[in-house]
């Protein structure tokens, strides 16, 4: 009986031969949490450059993964996992935190949408911070998230400096926080500035990311 087409049945061949690799295994498993820097995959498993480049091109050409460059440092991209590439594969729970603190540039938008995105989904406090605060949370936030019916309190931007905790687990939602902050253990989530176009369709955009991002993380997450 011909169930797929013979182009559908190698994509998925392609796919179970490219996660037979333990080293393309454990990559995935980084990706399902955040997104990756080549050079910070490169530390995270100690592998050769060249061989991590290969092993990315096949994740890339197997529809599991894919790149874009950072809006901070143009020369830097980042690997993320390609929309539906691990349904029904994903890895189970993985870290125990007692608050996520979710971090961007502004502390105006992105953080503050993930923060009360994750309220709704999670028992495990969530709190937000910028590196270099604004003044207000942007209004386009606001008004996005009047129109996906989430309630965003309307708390000032803070620095991270006077949120941070030690026991934080850190998520970094935009590629200027990331990598400002060296040497910062946790996640990164490599989202569009919705400020840059300012539009609502950009926000939406930046809404979606982000809930569809914390949809998959707050089930591996259990409380400390």
């Amino acid at each position: 009986m011909n169930i797929e087409s013979a182009d559908t049945f190698q994509a998925r061949v392609a796919r179970h031969a490219a996660l037979a690799d333990p080293a393309r295994l454990r990559i995935m498993d980084l990706l399902t949490l955040g997104d990756f820097s080549p050079s910070e995959l490169q530390a995270e498993l100690g592998m050769p450059a060249n061989l991590l480049s290969h092993h990315l091109r096949t994740l890339e050409e197997a529809g599991l993964a894919t790149r874009h460059r950072s809006e901070a440092d143009k020369r830097r991209s980042y690997l993320r996992l390609a929309t539906g590439a691990l349904d029904g594969l994903a890895p189970g729970a993985t870290h125990a935190a007692s608050r996520v603190l979710f971090v961007c540039t502004r502390n105006s938008a992105r953080s503050q949408l993930a923060t009360a995105l994750w309220r709704q989904v999670s028992d495990i406090p969530a709190a937000s911070a910028g590196t270099h605060p604004a003044d207000r949370i942007a209004r386009g936030a606001v008004e996005t998230a009047r129109r996906h019916g989430l309630d965003l309190p309307d708390i000032a931007p803070r620095t991270l400096e006077a949120v941070a905790d030690g026991a934080d687990l850190v998520v970094t939602v935009c590629d200027n926080a990331h990598e400002e902050l060296t040497g910062l253990c946790g996640i990164h989530w490599s989202v569009p500035d919705p400020l840059r176009l300012d539009t609502a369709a950009a926000f939406d955009a930046t809404f979606n990311d982000i809930a569809h991002r914390i949809n998959d993380l707050a089930p591996r997450i259990t409380a400390a």
